[in-house]
């Protein structure tokens, strides 16, 4: 498997250096290694704010359909529902709402929407269920990078050492002069 499934690529681990080191300095070895980490970790927080926004998200879209899901169950009712609703982050409000059918959805980017109770419940479930998945894969994807950023920096390491050890191994060599 060269790519996870979303397609972000598995870092390769250098088994042979002396092999690998034929094609290319150290330097640019390195400089090629740690290019690689830096699009990893790129990826790592691209990632890191995907979950923090969808864990922002997923209670919002769950209180969002208890409420709805309340609506619905007292339909059948004439008694008017009363309820104490978030204005602002400190600040809640008293409300009597009349026995309806439909309630009003923000969809973002300044768009409400009227629903009829039933389609609003859906439309929240699926909501919910794809937010979650999308959570699911993104903690699996933060792993999966977490492992080829630390696959790369064995490499880089071991790339490093190979090139000291390879120095070293010159400078101990006699030098014959004529």
């Amino acid at each position: 498997m060269n790519a996870n499934p979303r397609g972000i690529p598995k870092a390769p681990f250098v088994d042979n250096l002396d092999e690998y080191m034929k094609t290319d300095t150290p330097e640019a070895t390195l400089r090629k290694l740690t290019e690689t980490v830096s699009k990893y970790k790129f990826m790592e927080s691209s990632r890191l704010q995907q979950r923090a926004s969808l864990e922002q998200k997923i209670p919002e879209i769950e209180k969002t359909l208890a409420i709805v899901e309340y609506l619905c169950e007292s339909q059948g009712s004439n008694e008017p529902v009363k309820t104490l609703f978030e204005v602002n982050d400190t600040l809640y409000a008293h409300a009597t709402i009349p026995p309806t059918d439909t309630v009003n959805l923000w969809l973002g980017a300044n768009v409400m929407l009227e629903y009829k109770t039933d389609e609003a419940k859906e439309l929240l479930t699926s909501k919910l269920s794809v937010a979650k998945k999308s959570l699911e894969d993104t903690v699996e994807d933060l792993e999966f990078l977490r492992d080829q950023i630390t696959t790369m920096e064995v490499n880089i390491a071991r790339v490093y050492n190979w090139d000291v050890k390879q120095r070293r191994q010159k400078q101990q060599q006699p030098t014959i002069s004529a």
